[in-house]
Order: C-alpha cells, then sequence, then structure tokens
C-alpha cells in the first residue's frame, strides 16, 4: 500500500478515511486541529462523501459524532484536552449509552502547557468513563490504532478514546496505509432503548459497562500494542506509555535498552503483564508523558515493598513534557541537557499581528476605562489574550472558554463596576451565550466586547458558527437594541469608537459593544486567492 509522510495528527485523520468513517466532528484547538483539517481538505474524503464539520463547541461535536454512531455509522470527534472538559457531560454518559457504529474520540493534550492553560491528562477522563483508551507511540500506530479503535468499539458497542500528546500530533513519520474499508450502512440500534439514559435504564447500562472491565483488561493484556521487552538487567524495569518510549530509546546506542521495557498503549492496563514485570524486577520507572496516572495506579496495585520511582517520587519532574534528557537523568545516565542560551539572545513574546483590529479595539478599550482604577477587563481565550502583555496590559483575567462574561458578571455583583468582558466572536457562540443570558436575567451592569474578526483566529482561521449571526444573538437574548453597537476598528475612527465604548461603560445594564473587522491574516490569504483567480482566468481568456 502507498507510504505517506504524515503529522500524527494527520495519519489519525488518514486512519479514520481508510477505516471507513462517514463524518469527523470538532471544534478547533492546538495541537488537534489538523485532524479534521486534513479530513475537510483531502480530495479522497469528498468522494467518499464524508462529513467533516466544525461544531459551535466540544460538547455540539461530540454529540453530533454520537448521533452518527446511532445511526450506525463510524464517526470520529476531535478536541484538544481542555475541549474535553467542554465535551465531558456527553462524554462521560456515552460509555454508559455505548455505541453503535464505530466512535473515536481523539484528545490531544499539551504537556509543558505550549498553547494551553493547563497540562491535564486525558486518560484520567477514560478511566473515570470507564473506557478503552489508545495512546499511540509514533505515527504508525496512530494511523494503525484508528482501525483498532473502531474495531473495538464495535465489539464491545462503546467509544474509544485516543489520547496523544502535542509532540506525536506535530511531528512527522512515514505512515503505511491500509486498504481503505468501506463505510458501514445506515442501521439503527437493535435496542432502541440504548441511548435513552433514563435511570432505569442507564442502571441496566451501567451495569454492563462494568462487567465488560474485565473484558477490556483481557483484551489490553492481548494488545499488539502492549507488549514487553525483555532485557537480562533486572535491577530495574521501565514502564513506557505511548510517546515515552521515544524518548527512552534516544539515550541508548543502537536502542539497546539493558533493562526489562514494558510499552503500554493500549487502557485499561494490562495487570498480569505489570505483576510480572514487577515480580521479576528489583525497582520500577515509570515514564509517562503528563500526569502520573499510571505510577500512581501501580503504587496502589503494588505496593510491596519495592521502589516505584517517577513523577511522584522526583525521579521525573512532576511538572512538563517529557524528553531523552529528563529520561536519561532519571536512568542515572549523564545529563545530557545542552549549554544555555547564551544570554545575549533574547526570547521574543507573542503579539498581535500587524494590523490586527484587537489593536484598535484595546487602545480605545484602555482610554475608555483610564478615569478608573484598572483591574476590571475580564478576557477570554483567543489572540486577544494577548492585550495581556505590553504594550496593551489590557485585561485582567483568562480562565476557560466563556469565562469572560460570567466573571464580569460576578465582579459586578460584588460592586466591582464598571467591569467589562471581552471575548471573541467564535468563543461567544461556543460558551459565551449562556453567561450573557444569565447577565441580561440579573439585569447586571456590565459592558461585553465580542471582537469579530469573522474568524477562529487563533488556530489559524477556521470558520466561526458567530458569521452574521451576533447582533440576533444578542437581541434574541434579552439585550436592548440600542446598546448593542457595532463598532469599526480603525485607527481613524478611534474619536468615534472611544465616545461609544464610554457611553456603554457608564450604562447602568448590560451592553455588547461590537468591533468588527476581518481578521488581517485571513483577509490577506483571501486577497491573495482572488488575486491568483483573477490571473488563472485571465490565462484562460
Amino acid at each position: 500500500m502507498q507510504k505517506l509522510l504524515l503529522l500524527g495528527d494527520e495519519a489519525i485523520a488518514q486512519g479514520g478515511i481508510d477505516a471507513g468513517i462517514s463524518g469527523i466532528y470538532a471544534y478547533p484547538g492546538t495541537p488537534s486541529t489538523e485532524i479534521t483539517e486534513y479530513v475537510m481538505h483531502s480530495k479522497e474524503a469528498k468522494s467518499l462523501n464524508i462529513v467533516a464539520a466544525w461544531g459551535a463547541n466540544e460538547k455540539t461535536a461530540m454529540e453530533t459524532a454520537l448521533g452518527m454512531s446511532y445511526a450506525g455509522k463510524r464517526a470520529m470527534v476531535c478536541m484538544k484536552h481542555v475541549g474535553l472538559n467542554v465535551a465531558a457531560d456527553a462524554f462521560v454518559n456515552s460509555a454508559i449509552t455505548g455505541a453503535n457504529g464505530g466512535l473515536i474520540v481523539v484528545a490531544a493534550d499539551d504537556p509543558s502547557m505550549h498553547s494551553s492553560q493547563n497540562e491535564q491528562d486525558s486518560r484520567f477522563f477514560g478511566k473515570f468513563a470507564l473506557m478503552p483508551i489508545l495512546e499511540p507511540g509514533n505515527q504508525q500506530e496512530a494511523y494503525d490504532m484508528v482501525h483498532l479503535g473502531f474495531e473495538l468499539s464495535e465489539k464491545f458497542r462503546i467509544p474509544v478514546l485516543m489520547r496523544i500528546t502535542t509532540r506525536l500530533a506535530h511531528s512527522r513519520s512515514g505512515v503505511v496505509r491500509r486498504e481503505v474499508r468501506k463505510q458501514n450502512d445506515l442501521k439503527l440500534p437493535d435496542n432502541l432503548k440504548q441511548f435513552i439514559l433514563l435511570p432505569a435504564n442507564a442502571r441496566r447500562q451501567y451495569k454492563t459497562l462494568l462487567n465488560n472491565q474485565a473484558a477490556f483488561i483481557k483484551s489490553s493484556e492481548e494488545s499488539p500494542f502492549n507488549y514487553l521487552i525483555d532485557h537480562s538487567d533486572k535491577r530495574l524495569g521501565i514502564i513506557t506509555c505511548g510517546l515515552a518510549y521515544n524518548y527512552l530509546m534516544e539515550n541508548f546506542e543502537d536502542h539497546k535498552v539493558p533493562h526489562p521495557v514494558l510499552r503500554i498503549g493500549q487502557y485499561p492496563l494490562p495487570e498480569k503483564m505489570i505483576r510480572d514485570l514487577y515480580d521479576n524486577c528489583d525497582s520500577l520507572l515509570v515514564l509517562e508523558d503528563g500526569y502520573p496516572l499510571v505510577e500512581e495506579l501501580l503504587r496502589g496495585l503494588l505496593n510491596n515493598g519495592k521502589t516505584i520511582k517517577g513523577r511522584l517520587d522526583g525521579t521525573v519532574p512532576r511538572d512538563g513534557e517529557l524528553n531523552p534528557n529528563i529520561v536519561a537523568v532519571a536512568l542515572g545516565l549523564a545529563d545530557t541537557r545542552g549549554r544555555d542560551i547564551p544570554s545575549l539572545v533574547t526570547g521574543r513574546p507573542p503579539s498581535l499581528c500587524k494590523g490586527c483590529p484587537h489593536i484598535y479595539s484595546y487602545n480605545a478599550l484602555n482610554e475608555a476605562l483610564s478615569e478608573f482604577y484598572k483591574g476590571r477587563v475580564f478576557s477570554d481565550i483567543g489572540c486577544y489574550t494577548l492585550g495581556a502583555l505590553e504594550p496593551f496590559d489590557a485585561i485582567n483575567s483568562c480562565v476557560d472558554m466563556g469565562a469572560s462574561i460570567t466573571m464580569a458578571k460576578g465582579a459586578a455583583d460584588a460592586g466591582l463596576i464598571p467591569s467589562v468582558a471581552v471575548i471573541g466572536d467564535s468563543t461567544f457562540t461556543h460558551s459565551g451565550m449562556t453567561g450573557l443570558l444569565d447577565a441580561v436575567n440579573a439585569g447586571s451592569s456590565i459592558t461585553v466586547m465580542v471582537l469579530d474578526n469573522g474568524t477562529t483566529g487563533m488556530t489559524g482561521g477556521q470558520d466561526s458558527a458567530a458569521v452574521g449571526k451576533i447582533e440576533d444573538i444578542c437581541l434574541a437574548l434579552g439585550v436592548s437594541k440600542e446598546h448593542i453597537r457595532v463598532l469599526n476598528p480603525l485607527q481613524k475612527h478611534h474619536e468615534e469608537n472611544l465616545a461609544i465604548m464610554k457611553e456603554e461603560i457608564a450604562y447602568q445594564g448590560v451592553s455588547v459593544i461590537i468591533p468588527r473587522r476581518e481578521c488581517i491574516q485571513t483577509l490577506t490569504r483571501r486577497m491573495r486567492e482572488e488575486k491568483k483567480n483573477q490571473a488563472t482566468e485571465k490565462a484562460e481568456a
């Protein structure tokens, strides 16, 4: 079969196409975005009529994929780790409803917080939901695990979580494809009450889920992605999870590790394999990229006097992603960390693009609030979060998607008036609308700035669900029409915009200001594409 050079994200996407998916749903979030984009741009996927769509948020994407599974088709839903928090209601309950057509949930974790608020480990969510988890160690495994994941999902009638990390998502390797599998036929569940989680049904199906745990463990014991590489030096046994195996191998010439190594790529943990390793080695070292999930389980399962080393005892740092040097130090090998970067080389902080409309919005907002003491602007997650940095120093919070409006409401309830929320157009339809409804119902004295650049800018310019709808949404939620103000964020309109901001900040109620101008990046791409099309049309004429 064909061999392709693919990102980990792309390998998962191609795996989905080849495994017979009928739909893929997502909300863009680094490092998971490229999975869905790959399918969207794939001519092969289009020829197979595979649905590839962005949802308003991760919860809607998860529920849409569950609906496709209900209809008997294979579906995939993709998100970053904090997106799984948003989808958690549907995700956890889907383990009890079960699946009909195969369903894989891909969660891309971000150890070291390269572009995230936290380092949370999605394996805990999978364990909490009691569903099988797959964790690839390279791009080929990522591709192959998609096929296995759908097989497991349809065999056990349950969604399967695939957990990847940033390094795998955004690195490339050769991937050998399989033959494309025909998509499932439309087929409703044999039990039409399967997806009805009334307590009586839920209790029965929860017992089924619990009864299946032994089968999940047996599947892990027999998985081709869980295996022991035996070696003679039993003073130490090493457990590697997913990508951590690669960091271990980089420390040994010809990849010859003297100690037994247990590779884990499928969960629940293969208990017999782990116990055999424990019984035959003097101590264990656990290498996992993320939280010490396996280490904690081992300390509970095998706390029989032998040393278990990892993140909990400080052998491996408690935070941040793994790397070969960290593994070397944990093994007692030479510290391979390179020299520090000379002080004459200074880091360059991220900044808003030249010409970005948010620049003019923040300049006007800072001036409008200059008569008040600082500390009253609650922001959200997007490019505009860079307003926290110099030269703006304009915002005072960034917690989770949609929190700007509700935090501003809470601060206003506490007496901090005026309170201002800054939220992007895509984030507004993702998680901000319900907070605005709360504020309207309470008559809160807050001003909400919806920075409308017409796209999901931070993740590369994907379509925003909010385009052309923001004013109507605000009206429908109860904001007074006279207090929904649209601005053009350009320097030449500064005085006009400043006057409007001051008026709405002074208003004792909910007001919405919408600075609207296209993202400079999508504008540049669009103009380039239009110019290219014009040149093509001219040449053809």
